[in-house]
């Protein structure tokens, strides 16, 4: 890294250097033309007379400043004033600019930029500008670029090997951490800087990564106790049960036979009730994913969990209450997974909702989210407990003389993280003792349509 440091900053001197020579150049190229045609131009405004003297005294200071050679020849090539007593070999009096390497005897060759141009009476005009001021500053420049090359050349290796021990450092740190996560050590996280840079990030996401996988462990671990627990219960009652019967009279009457298998029954349905829905949050947590998604009136299904559940709770004297927009808001999901969330949700509102109370269900939009709300007036959940309730198997309680496995919030959670929608539970009637609890199913605003 050090060594690529230092080529990278050696190419950018080099490109520098190029263009400031290919600038200065230019400036000077310009600038010395734009000097001669204007002093030819003036020459050629005089008399001839007036012009053969200025070119021989070369009277004027602007004239003797900015020109360097001199001359008046004849068409012919032959000298009548001036300093310039030869026709510089290869121009052409055409009005245009010449650069030509003038070799005197003595000395080093050096270059002129002529400008010849016809007089009126015939005679040619010769000015001449040396560019030596030019070769000079080129010159400074090449040394200037040599001396400071070295220094550049050792702080950018410098630099470079100080970048690339600091990102290795960091590297190594990383390296060593995943080692001791890839032993068992799953509490160890990667070293996360202050530095905001790509190291940095990526950091951040394997450490989130890492605690999704850590949560997954820790609800792998106990989710064989919730299990036993849970199955234990109805599994000894049946056991019970049955040695009752066995034990009793010998003689059971039809109907005493009776209640026990229908006893029996219910405790075995319970137990395949968790049993399913532990197999359902399995099916859903390793689904393909959005593959079979389509798009999904939030209305319509809630209007189909309506017909389903109004029913029960005008049964048990619960009112029930919807609350649609007429203009169609739809998202998109599975229908199937979508008609099982909401039917969970309902049916827990309806559950834990006393004779008396009311169930609302309704469906609006937040800013640019779409949602579902779930609303009861029943016995509530604390604000303590509402991520807890997401859990598999949890009860509180004040829920554990109502039937139920603690599997149904859980699996209202997997189908929703599936659709990346948010569940939010709330109070339904804040400031009241019994506040009832609202569920707010929110989607995000990209399914909306």
């Amino acid at each position: 890294m050090g060594l690529a440091f230092a080529l990278a900053m050696l190419g950018t001197i080099v490109v520098q250097f190029s263009l400031t020579y290919t600038q200065m150049t230019s400036f000077e190229f310009r600038r010395s033309g734009q000097v001669l045609k204007g002093e030819m131009k003036l020459l050629l405004a005089m008399p001839p007379e007036h012009l053969e003297y200025v070119i021989r005294e070369r009277a004027t200071d602007d004239l003797r400043l900015v020109v360097n050679e001199a001359g008046i020849f004849t068409a012919s090539h032959q000298p009548v004033a001036g300093e310039l007593r030869s026709w510089p070999e290869g121009l052409v009096a055409d009005g245009k600019l010449h650069n030509i390497v003038m070799e005197p005897e003595e000395g080093s060759p050096y270059t002129l930029r002529f400008l010849a141009a016809a007089t009126p009476d015939g005679h040619i005009v010769v000015l001449g500008r040396s560019l030596h001021v030019l070769d000079e500053q080129k010159l400074m420049l090449r040394h200037a670029s040599l001396v400071t090359l070295v220094p550049i050349v050792f702080f950018a290796l410098l630099a470079g090997t100080w970048l690339s021990h600091r990102a290795l450092t960091r590297v190594k740190e990383m390296h060593e951490a995943v080692d001791l996560i890839m032993q068992g050590d799953i509490h160890e996280r990667l070293p996360a800087g202050t530095q905001q840079d790509e190291l940095q990030r990526l950091a951040g996401s394997v450490n989130r990564m890492l605690d999704r996988l850590e949560q997954l462990m820790r609800d792998m671990r106990s989710v064989g106790d919730d299990i036993a627990h849970d199955l234990r219960t109805p599994l000894a009652r049946v056991r019970v049960g049955l040695e009752r019967a066995l034990s009793g009279p010998q003689a059971l009457s039809a109907e005493t036979l009776r209640g026990v298998i229908e006893r029996a029954i219910g405790n075995l349905d319970q137990c395949f009730s968790i049993i399913t829905a532990l197999l359902r949050l399995t099916e859903i947590d390793n689904s393909k994913g959005r593959a079979a998604f389509a798009r999904i009136d939030l209305t319509a299904l809630v209007y189909d969990i309506v017909d389903l559940y109004e029913p029960i709770a005008e049964s048990e004297g619960i009112e029930f209450q919807t609350l649609c927009p007429e203009s169609k808001i739809s998202v998109s999901g599975d229908r199937d997974l979508l008609i099982e969330m909401l039917g969970n949700l309902v049916d827990n509102a309806v559950k834990f909702t006393p004779s008396g109370g009311r169930v609302r269900i309704s469906v609006s939009m937040t800013g640019h989210h779409p949602f579902i709300a779930v609303e009861d007036t029943g016995i509530g959940i604390q604000p303590d407990e509402r991520q807890a309730v997401l859990s598999r198997f949890y009860r509180s309680d004040k829920s554990r003389h109502i039937p139920g496995s603690g599997l149904g919030l859980s699996l209202v959670a997997s189908i929703l993280r599936l659709h990346n929608a948010e569940l939010k539970i709330l109070d339904a009637q804040p400031g009241l003792p019994e506040k009832g609890v609202c569920f707010l199913v929110v989607f995000p605003a990209s399914d909306y349509v």
